[in-house]
């Protein structure tokens, strides 16, 4: 990654192979703040630098600005309602962009985050207890993982939950799968959210009921508010209701480009040929424009 420095925990110094400077997190909470330099942050700064393969099992870092960031968390639909009142759950690893949206969707609007061990993200029957136990009320989840949660649940009759959203990403959602927590739990929000590392993790939201758990469509919805989407075909014509045709996504979601790959940058990182103002991130992903103009998910195009 070309990194200059590495803040870690000194558990991990003889772990960690590194050349460079190596800072530790203990001997900075000993450093009296007056010796640290104030650094001001521009929006077009890095925020991170995240690591994803795709489908071609070679990893690549994705820069994203603190701009992406802050239009994911305070750009959102006005159905999910975050106040300091709720309560997340950080269940996914910081290699996993979906952290972002846990860490810094519960921060922004002052709420509380709870981070579960490793241990209790394995088992799914303490995962549940946790969850019970700590009021969560936010719960983001990837649809296999949910599944099993699920089933862990109907187990548990006696857990009460104070779970009110539910967002999936990262893969495909199956709605039918998901008629046993809605028995259970009418009034909560489930929400299916399409999202790529190359656009800060979320780019469209479609809230699932009962008419979608029982149609079983893969529907992903529409954008959020702050990005654009467009389906083309392999001419870049822009591509008729109920045709299939490659997803490209624009607005202020997407990110700067991938750290020392150029070539892929002009590949993936496009203008779009229709406004020369906006740039366009080629997903590779296959999807329909339904008759209500909502998107549904279909596949991964081979060809990207």
């Amino acid at each position: 990654s070309g990194s200059n420095v590495i803040i870690t925990s000194n558990l991990f110094e003889d772990k960690v192979k590194f050349d460079s400077t190596m800072l530790f997190i203990e001997e900075l909470n000993e450093t009296p703040m007056q010796d640290f330099e104030r650094v001001d942050v521009a929006p077009n700064n890095l925020a991170y630098v995240i690591y994803t393969s795709g489908t071609t099992g070679r990893p690549k870092g994705v820069m994203i600005e603190h701009s992406n960031v802050i239009q994911l968390v305070m750009h959102q639909p006005n159905s999910f309602k975050f106040s300091s009142d709720d309560v997340w759950l950080l269940f996914h690893s910081f290699c996993f962009d979906m952290s972002v949206w846990e860490i810094f969707g519960s921060l922004t609007y002052g709420g509380r985050l709870v981070l579960a061990t490793k241990e209790t993200i394995r088992d799914t029957y303490k995962l549940a207890q946790l969850v019970a136990d700590e009021g969560v009320t936010v719960l983001n989840q990837t649809p296999s993982a949910f599944y099993v949660f699920q089933q862990v649940v109907e187990e548990m009759p006696k857990l009460a939950f104070k779970i009110r959203l539910i967002t999936f990403g990262g893969e495909m959602l199956k709605p039918g799968l998901l008629q046993s927590w809605f028995k259970r739990s009418p009034n909560t929000v489930i929400v299916n959210m399409y999202g790529i590392t190359e656009t800060t993790v979320h780019v469209t939201y479609k809230e699932i009921g009962e008419k979608e758990m029982h149609s079983n469509l893969s529907a992903i919805g529409v954008p959020l508010p702050t990005y654009s989407c467009y389906v083309f075909d392999k001419h870049m014509n822009p591509t008729p209701k109920g045709m299939q045709g490659e997803l490209y996504v624009g607005g202020y979601g997407v990110a700067r480009g991938y750290l020392n790959r150029p070539e892929l940058n002009s590949e993936r990182f496009i203008q779009n040929p229709y406004n020369p103002s906006e740039r366009l991130y080629r997903s590779g992903d296959l999807v329909r424009i339904l008759e209500n103009g909502e998107m549904e998910y279909l596949s991964i195009f081979v060809g990207s």
